[in-house]
């Protein structure tokens, strides 16, 4: 008989009933970026290594120790699953010319990973919500993200210091 085939370590399917909270935890959170004037974008899960590499820092933990790293076997291309949303964001703003276009306020939610040993509430995927703002200057945009923050709690049921 063959072999039982499962998920990696550390990557865990999300089936029903479980799938259902994550799509009503997912559906709070994008309802909260629209009211406050956040636009979803997706890039995506593979970049190229060089983007976290120059993002992250050459020496830092993720890039020497935790990015599931690959040469693409097709043109020889170093290839990564992204760590995490800000670099594949930043880049594709740039290469969209987004910067350009006034002030905007994105949004993320999806996998990242890295490639460490599973622990307790850490996995080698995980899923990341991560806003970035553009063209707006001072410390209205922190405290913004603040407010928002707090929102999303109070919207989740979650208290704080409690």
């Amino acid at each position: 008989m063959a072999e039982k085939l499962t998920a990696i370590k550390g990557m865990n399917d999300i089936l029903p009933p479980e799938s259902a909270r994550w799509e009503w935890l997912e559906d709070k959170v994008r309802q909260l970026m629209r009211r406050y004037g956040y636009q979803n974008m997706r890039t995506p899960i593979v970049e190229p290594t060089a983007l976290f590499v120059r993002g992250l820092g050459e020496v830092t933990d993720i890039v020497e120790k935790e990015m599931y790293s690959f040469e693409d076997s097709l043109n020889g291309d170093k290839l990564t699953l992204r760590p995490e949303g800000t670099a594949g964001s930043v880049r594709a703003i740039n290469e969209h010319n987004f910067l350009y276009e006034g002030g905007k306020r994105l949004y993320y939610i999806g996998p990242m990973f890295r490639h460490e040993r599973p622990q307790k509430g850490r996995y080698r995927q995980f899923h990341q919500v991560g806003a970035e703002v553009l063209g707006f200057a001072g410390p209205d945009v922190d405290a913004e993200l603040i407010l928002m923050t707090a929102a999303l709690w109070r919207d989740l049921g979650l208290t704080i210091g409690q």
